[in-house]
């Protein structure tokens, strides 16, 4: 399993955020730009939620919203799920796994340092990562 630890992976990444006021258009222009899935919500220093791609399609796009003048305070993922940067990938693709999200604020002491994605596990660590769900399943169903 991926053992970097998350402070590693996220070391010299630039953060993505923006305010809750923020519209959707803006927000997307910048996911856009920076390559990424998923941009932090922010209230101050504190994490107030996540957008992500997929709130853009189904929050916003699916229900016919305009993004010119809908916030992301009206379609975020409020209060996400966040890991600590001193736990490792392994453990935040787990979280992601069970969870059914790509995307993890990684937060200490309520400040946002950055994020974690299904992406960071590229390579050997994902193989891996597929190995342990695999003996997670078997295990599942040797329980059952």
């Amino acid at each position: 399993m991926p053992k970097r630890t998350l402070r590693d992976v996220i070391a010299h990444q630039q953060i993505l955020s923006a305010p809750p006021s923020t519209t959707v258009r803006d927000a997307a222009l910048r996911m856009a730009e920076s390559k990424v899935g998923a941009i932090l919500i922010v209230d101050g220093e504190r994490l107030a939620g996540i957008f992500t791609e997929r709130d853009l399609l189904n929050r916003v796009v699916a229900r016919r919203l305009d993004p010119d003048t809908t916030t992301l305070a009206q379609v975020m993922t409020p209060d996400p799920r966040t890991i600590d940067p001193d736990k490792t990938l392994a453990h935040a693709l787990v979280m992601m796994d069970e969870g059914c999200y790509r995307h993890v604020p990684v937060v200490e002491n309520g400040k946002p340092l950055g994020m974690v994605s299904a992406r960071d596990a590229l390579g050997q660590e994902l193989v891996e990562f597929e190995h342990e769900l695999e003996r997670r399943d078997r295990l599942t169903q040797i329980m059952i």
